[in-house]
């Protein structure tokens, strides 16, 4: 007896919307026919022609558990992931204290049972060489982000440790992900410009030129290491990438503040605007949706970032970076196909498709096997700040048009429907990255 069926939905199969309905049993997708049986079912959902689409995997959230809890936590980002359309997460390093060792990871994996979504969670880099082969077993998702200039956390390493770490991570079979923006220039810039606070000075502080040096010095040193370039914001390191993708392992990622926020939001937003790398100018905004069409970016991925706004309420320089997005990545993203941004099929490529191959998660398709991960996508609305379940409470996309899900599914279970959150606290899996250890895939899970 399937536990679920989802019946009069439409798919995109063979590059084309088509009728179909899905069955699910154990949390997995067992068969998906134009027309299930329904004579034995725990549950149905009737999709009413809407549109079925695999959730989205988010391969880069701050949830800020533990150390800064007032900004986030994994309770609160989990159910802000779920009520965007996001069914997986891949939590990064810069916390309080930060994941940088096997303590310190088994710290991350308590705090993070709170999650109603699956999971994974990145190891840190910094001078800690000697510890990561202990995150990895541990079931570190990948490494990083490994910030090669100065950010959230103050992780920022030098050039010779990126080498070092580069060899520990290549042996490991692991991936590295990147913060490519280049410490010695951003120096220069915030010297030259410290003095100026109107807010568009910061996206000069931190130019394109920045983020293209530091691209090419990863590519320098990468050898037969993975690298996945986090949150890519300028064409000239999109070209880099492209160059250098047919004789490397090389993927990267977008972030929406990149795609649907420029240089122009500066005078809407003010400091609540800040990020690092920061809002670009048009031309660049064009080029990511650019290297999304073409290929060349190959994940779009929140950053989500929270802080509270008072905390943003001050001066540029003093105030924090970062917006927050889980929950707004997936609604905009399907705007975007709406208005012929982007595919269809490009959207479910980017979203789900490549973070799954790229981290090697049996998730992303609506195919028999896998994790039974879905949204049942809902109409055109605006992005109203009041209702986001961040506890940042607000976004820098309040009043634009998006389209969240109606109906979210996580392993065959409705986590978000209407807005509202039906999941139990702690409802989420840990996902072991690839190096885990017989035995301690389950060390926290007790």
């Amino acid at each position: 007896m399937p536990d679920l069926i989802i019946k009069n939905a439409r798919l995109f199969f063979n590059d084309m919307l088509q009728p179909a309905e899905i069955a699910v049993d154990n949390g997995k997708i067992s068969s998906i026919k134009k027309i299930i049986d329904t004579t034995s079912y725990n549950q149905v959902i009737n999709a009413k022609g809407a549109l079925v689409l695999p959730g989205a995997i988010d391969v880069h959230v701050h949830f800020r558990d533990p150390g800064m809890t007032k900004k986030e936590n994994w309770y609160t980002g989990s159910c802000a992931a779920a009520a965007g359309g996001v069914t997986t997460v891949i939590d990064h390093p810069n916390t309080i204290p930060p994941t940088t060792n096997a303590e310190l990871f088994k710290k991350k994996l308590k705090a993070a049972k709170k999650s109603i979504i699956d999971y994974g969670i990145n190891a840190g880099v910094t001078q800690n060489l000697t510890t990561l082969k202990g995150m990895w077993e541990l079931g570190a998702a990948s490494f990083g982000e490994i910030f090669m200039a100065e950010s959230t956390g103050k992780l920022n390493i030098n050039e010779r440790t990126l080498k070092q770490a580069f060899g520990v991570i290549g042996n490991l079979g692991a991936t590295a992900c990147i913060h490519a923006e280049d410490e010695e220039i951003r120096q220069k810039y915030v010297h030259l410009l410290k003095g100026n606070l109107e807010p568009e000075s910061y996206s000069r502080s931190r130019p394109p030129l920045s983020e293209k040096i530091a691209v090419e010095k990863a590519i320098k040193h990468a050898g037969t290491t993975k690298l996945h370039f986090c949150h890519i914001s300028a064409s000239e390191s999109l070209e880099i990438i492209k160059a250098s993708k047919h004789e490397l392992k090389i993927t990267c990622e977008a972030a929406p503040h990149h795609l649907f926020l420029n240089t122009k939001d500066w005078k809407r937003l003010g400091t609540l605007g800040k990020m690092n790398p920061p809002l670009r100018d048009y031309r660049n905004q064009q080029s990511l949706w650019d290297g999304l069409n073409d290929g060349t970016i190959d994940i779009v991925a929140s950053d989500h970032a929270p802080h509270l706004e008072h905390e943003k309420m001050t001066d540029i320089w003093s105030a924090p970076a970062g917006v927050p997005g889980v929950e707004t990545m997936m609604p905009l993203m399907l705007m975007a196909v709406k208005r012929n941004l982007l595919t269809l099929k490009r959207l479910i490529e980017v979203t789900s498709q490549n973070p799954a191959t790229i981290f090697n998660l049996k998730k992303g398709a609506l195919a028999a096997g896998y994790d039974a991960d879905m949204i049942i996508v809902g109409k055109v609305t605006k992005i109203r700040k009041e209702k986001m379940h961040s506890r940042a409470g607000w976004t820098p996309y309040h009043g634009m048009e998006a389209m969240f899900p109606e109906i979210t599914i996580s392993r065959g279970e409705i986590v978000a429907q209407d807005g509202g959150i039906t999941a139990k606290r702690g409802r989420g899996r840990f996902i072991p990255g690839d190096g885990v250890v017989a035995g301690n895939e389950s060390e926290e899970e007790e």
